[in-house]
């Protein structure tokens, strides 16, 4: 939950407050109910955000519409959207498109080949959001995100808007509002200071992520443990695979670091752990694995900007379930011609049931 100044804060609302979180521990008809025939106000930019504000719009249609109120503006896809025939798994799915950025201990003959199709890896991201801008009403509406698709990419910014979502704000169950600042008043927001144009609310949502280094931290009593897992205040909290920490390695933690499908990249983690547990490979010193996590927030920092604090293997998942594959022993590559092996997405379907030889 953001903090605010004295005054400016939820407990001057006349209204509710709650987070994200305790929204989608509702069920269906609970959920239904919080929000129908109330003004609500979502803050917000990413998923949880987008789908309660559609919600609401369901709920409410536009006779009393859910203002959205964004700060950094995300790139944002139509659902089961198509390029001309391309989908966002060929241009940003297929090893082809992994060769276009430079890897986490890769050779030099990958760094050589992602430095001559840089001009390639830019024409991507132009691809993609001038398809988003030229599908979508993001000018009309002020929407259009100052930062390129490959960066929010590289730090799971990105994601799948509800059905219909734009069709919502033109009928006007949605309002859009991007601002750098909000506050709270007796009777709703106060959006960039504006005290002539209050916004009025009955429930407020915070969709504002979580602290999640803090409940990683809290799961611990020793001081030393907390600094550990913590790592340093500028890094992103070092682990191994995206799993174990060095310095604590009777940990895993499986979903911590996002992915462009967290629900497959949690079962590869955990295909991975049960082989590590069952003996299959052991760990590296704890020089070598901390040089892998050196290697990957140097990755974060180039290619996902300010948020790179956040670990993600989004724009590299692939790359990423090769190491998984090689540390079980089974093949990385897992496609039955060179064409499916280059240029199509690598799906849940391909890794079934990894185990060494396989």
């Amino acid at each position: 939950m953001p903090e605010f100044p004295l005054g400016e804060g939820p407990d001057i609302f006349a209204g509710k407050v709650i987070h994200s979180m305790d929204f989608s521990a509702m069920d269906n008809e609970s959920a239904r109910e919080l929000i129908k025939g109330k003004r609500v106000a979502v803050i917000g930019s990413q998923k949880s955000a987008i789908d309660i504000a559609a919600e609401c719009a369901n709920v409410n249609g536009p006779e009393i519409p859910c203002t959205l109120v964004q700060r950094t503006i995300p790139w944002a896809l139509p659902s089961g959207c198509f390029w001309w025939g391309v989908t966002l798994g060929n241009l940003y799915g297929s090893r082809f498109s992994e060769l276009l950025v430079h890897k986490p201990g890769q050779n030099i003959i990958y760094s050589v080949v992602a430095s001559l199709l840089a001009p390639v890896r830019w024409g991507f991201s132009k691809f993609v959001e001038s398809y988003i801008t030229w599908t979508l009403p993001l000018k009309k509406y002020n929407m259009v995100p100052k930062q390129s698709f490959l960066q929010d990419m590289s730090s799971c910014k990105s994601f799948l808007l509800p059905d219909n979502f734009y069709g919502k704000v033109e009928e006007g169950s949605i309002v859009l509002k991007k601002i750098q600042h909000f506050s709270f008043i007796k009777q709703g927001l106060i959006l960039d200071g504006e005290v002539d144009k209050p916004i009025k609310a009955d429930l407020v949502i915070f969709a504002t992520g979580y602290k999640g280094q803090e409940k990683l931290k809290n799961m611990f009593s020793s001081k030393k443990f907390q600094n550990h897992i913590v790592g340093s205040p500028n890094s992103v909290i070092p682990l191994y695979r995206h799993i174990i920490h060095p310095r604590i390695p009777n940990l895993a933690i499986i979903g911590y670091s996002g992915s462009i499908t967290n629900l497959h990249t949690s079962e590869m983690r955990c295909q991975w752990l049960a082989h590590f547990l069952d003996g299959t490979f052991k760990l590296p010193s704890i020089k070598e694995m901390e040089n892998e996590i050196q290697e990957w927030e140097e990755y974060m920092k180039t290619y996902a900007g300010k948020e790179y604090k956040r670990t993600c293997i989004a724009a590299l998942h692939i790359w990423y379930n090769d190491q998984l594959c090689k540390d079980i022993g089974c093949k990385n590559k897992r496609k039955k011609t060179f064409y499916e092996e280059w240029f199509q997405p690598y799906l849940q379907s391909d890794y079934v049931r990894l185990s060494p030889n396989n």
